[in-house]
């Protein structure tokens, strides 16, 4: 046989390069693909184009200045990123927290994870070039939350609005009546969501049994969220940590069984519902009157440049809509962190895109990304 021949019979690889303009990755993100045919052999996730250099910075201003800044990580999420940076620096200085000031922070973080869910499935059929519908409907639900954070906070996406030892203001006159109103229409929106898009032919075909990832890879590369339990790894840390009064309400962990795109939509779906079954709860329960920031937060606002946390190290996490939010901080007496490191849900959970993506198509390549839920200002940091 000559050498043509054999050459001939060798595959044909072909490489591509997906983004960094590519209007399905959620951002300044590329994909370099190696593809034999139509199929993935080979996928190298390349990120980095939108990196602000956030740690360093931290390191370089008052404790109370990254506020702010945390909000930029995840612009989705601006109120639980406040909460998961806040847990830490009150852990490493011992600041208490007021019981009002523990509801309300519980409240904007269970919104901000109806917020998270509901634009990611409107995107995830986005992604899959299906219709554009969920999306318009996930906007006009996202807009009723953010006119609540902005009558709350001053704004609609960069909140800035927890402080170490509570929050920097109280409800709104007329705030309670305005969440009573969203936490009740909520579960009628979800039911015509799913009306929608859970028995939808286009979405089944084109999610169940495509971008699998078993139990055993999403423990050993650590990941955590939605993404974890789609798999059916039962892990929240909500349940695990029992952080700020989550202790005090009834609300299961929903897990998928087969760990493909399917199950992280409709795990995402499940924990919405179980979102309002919290948000019930705590409309119930949360006291009239109270401390939004206690004395030791008072006196750490009061004078920021100035204010020294005792020397030491503290590591603060949430479970934010993502998965595990987590800031590990060490003080050396100083006005200034020592060091500052964010561990971010959106970057560990993009190093096992590869894995879900290989033998998958590379229509299927986008759908995959978008079920991870990523967003780039936490991924690059």
């Amino acid at each position: 046989m000559s050498d043509t021949a054999v050459h001939s019979q060798e595959p044909q690889l072909l490489e591509v390069s997906i983004g960094p303009q590519h209007p399905s990755t959620h951002g300044v993100f590329r994909m370099n693909v190696v593809l034999d045919g139509e199929t993935i052999v080979k996928l190298k996730p390349v990120m980095g184009y939108l990196h602000r250099n956030h740690e360093q910075l931290a390191e370089n201003m008052s404790y109370l200045a990254s506020m702010p800044y945390t909000d930029r990580l995840d612009y989705i999420c601006s109120m639980t990123n406040n909460f998961a940076y806040a847990m830490a620096v009150e852990k490493l200085a011992g600041i208490d927290v007021p019981e009002r000031a523990q509801y309300i922070r519980v409240l904007m973080a269970e919104l901000t994870r109806l917020i998270n869910h509901t634009l990611l499935v409107g995107f995830l059929l986005n992604d899959l070039g299906a219709f554009f519908t969920p999306t318009l409907y996930a906007f006009r639900e996202r807009e009723k939350i953010l006119d609540f954070f902005e009558a709350t906070a001053g704004s609609r996406m960069m909140c800035n609005y927890f402080r170490f030892g509570g929050v920097k203001a109280d409800l709104p006159a007329g705030g309670m009546e305005q969440v009573k109103e969203i936490v009740k229409n909520y579960s009628r929106f979800l039911d015509e969501f799913e009306r929608l898009l859970t028995s939808n032919e286009i979405l089944r075909s084109r999610c169940q049994n495509v971008g699998i990832l078993s139990k055993e890879l999403a423990v050993n590369a650590s990941i955590t969220g939605p993404i974890l339990r789609a798999s059916g790894v039962n892990y929240d840390i909500r349940k695990v940590d029992k952080y700020s009064i989550y202790d005090r309400f009834e609300f299961k962990v929903p897990l998928g069984k087969v760990g493909d795109v399917y199950d992280r939509y409709y795990v995402r779906i499940l924990e919405m519902r179980e979102s309002i079954k919290i948000l019930q709860q705590l409309l119930k329960q949360m006291p009239e009157k109270g401390e939004i920031l206690s004395a030791k937060g008072a006196a750490a606002a009061k004078s920021p440049r100035m204010w020294k946390p005792p020397a030491g190290d503290a590591y603060g996490r949430i479970e934010s809509p993502k998965g595990e939010l987590g800031f590990y901080l060490v003080s050396d007496g100083s006005p200034k962190p020592y060091r500052y490191h964010v561990r971010p849900p959106s970057f560990i959970n993009i190093t096992i895109l590869e894995d879900m993506c290989l033998g998958q198509k590379v229509a299927d390549a986008i759908v995959i990304l978008g079920s991870v839920d990523i967003v780039l200002g936490e991924v690059d940091r």
